[in-house]
């Protein structure tokens, strides 16, 4: 076997077994409708991974499956819109965690591959180069999130949540976009940023963020220039 298939072969093994398939489920009626997939990673002993917001949003149950095939629940322990990213906890066990890497280590053409359930094949593989950092990508709640590391690593819907890791097996971001007609172009949110997240999460189940409000006054408004 050539040297850069075990690379790859060395990485998916070191990874695949703490990615998840998440299965959204809302109430509609009273009944339980499926109202999409995506998915996750297993980054703590304690049933912690990460998800994309829009994978889980609006959602009123989860059911994660594992690579073994074995299905179970989970919990929302906390989302950020603005961010993109979400905190399950799943009431699964004897699972496999995975190794959080360091994005700001990555380096324009450099290998990384993508694992995750596109379209419902279950732990598809894909692999690419990082085809630049720091890009500036806009969320659905209209904010943008910075260090966006772009890669041409296939991307597809499903794969959303999904872990995007190094050679080593570690994650370095969180697969979460593509650009719908174009060909090699997909982004992930950088797992440093997503680390800083996830503490904000788990504590108070949101991200609190400072704005800046300015207010037109009625006198202003009603003046005029002489």
């Amino acid at each position: 076997m050539d040297e850069f298939s075990k690379i790859i072969i060395g990485a998916v093994n070191k990874a695949k077994a703490s990615v998840v398939k998440i299965d959204t489920i809302k109430l509609v009626n009273g009944k339980e409708t499926p109202a999409g997939s995506g998915s996750g990673f297993l980054f703590s002993s304690d049933g912690y991974l990460f998800t994309n917001s829009h994978v889980v949003n609006g959602g009123n149950k989860f059911k994660t499956t594992l690579f073994d095939g074995a299905q179970y629940e989970a919990v929302l322990v906390g989302e950020d819109p603005d961010s993109d990213l979400a905190v399950l906890k799943s009431f699964a066990s004897g699972y496999q965690t995975i190794k959080l890497g360091d994005s700001k280590e990555l380096e324009i053409g450099q290998l990384v591959i993508a694992i995750g359930n596109p379209h419902g094949f279950q732990h598809t593989v894909t692999h690419g180069i990082v085809s630049a950092n720091g890009r500036t990508l806009r969320t659905q709640s209209g904010r943008l999130i910075d260090n966006i590391i772009q890669t041409d690593a296939p991307l597809n819907p499903g794969n959303s949540g999904g872990p995007l890791i190094n050679a080593e097996g570690e994650v370095i971001g969180v697969n979460t976009a593509t650009i719908m007609g174009a060909q090699g172009l997909c982004f992930a949110i950088g797992i440093n940023t997503a680390k800083d997240i996830a503490v904000e999460l788990m504590q108070t189940g949101k991200v609190k963020r400072a704005y800046l409000g300015i207010r037109k006054s009625s006198c202003e408004s009603g003046s005029s220039r002489r």
